[in-house]
């Protein structure tokens, strides 16, 4: 019978990237109580870019970092809950999630979160099938 592998353990806080949108160092929230990650962006613009929708937004993942425009196809347009429980809809991209060394894709929405405490919130779908346990009394347990 194959042993199974231990899981990730990493912590409800930690760095993440997106490295096809240009955005290393996130400060994330492992957040399994969400169903969907979230990215912090503004001036968010859907187009059409050779028949297909893309958007465009600014990203700005701390007060110091510069801002990053970012332009991407776009994946969804979803009625997702926010921290009030109010539907919006959102527009849902896919990029490569990057943690401890690893990555596979997820679908991320956008949407104003200059007011929470972190730019990005990781939800339980991308951790799904992936093998991960989230520790909740520890924070930043990978280098990414």
């Amino acid at each position: 019978m194959p042993m199974k592998k231990a899981p990730l353990v990493i912590g409800w806080i930690e760095h993440v990237s997106l490295p096809e949108l240009s955005l290393p160092n996130i400060r994330a929230k492992i957040d399994t109580g969400a169903r969907t990650s979230a990215l912090h962006a503004t001036e968010i613009t859907p187009f059409q870019k050779d028949g297909e929708l893309w958007v465009r937004f600014v990203a700005q993942l701390h007060d110091e970092a510069p801002n990053v425009r970012v332009e991407t196809p776009i994946y969804d347009i979803r009625h997702i809950k926010n921290t009030g429980g109010i539907p919006e809809e959102r527009i849902v991209i896919r990029a490569a999630l990057h943690i401890a060394g690893q990555s596979w894709p997820i679908s991320v929405s956008l949407t104003d979160r200059s007011k929470m405490r972190f730019p990005m919130i990781v939800g339980r779908t991308a951790l799904k099938k992936h093998n991960i346990a989230v520790h909740t009394h520890r924070t930043n347990l990978t280098a990414n």
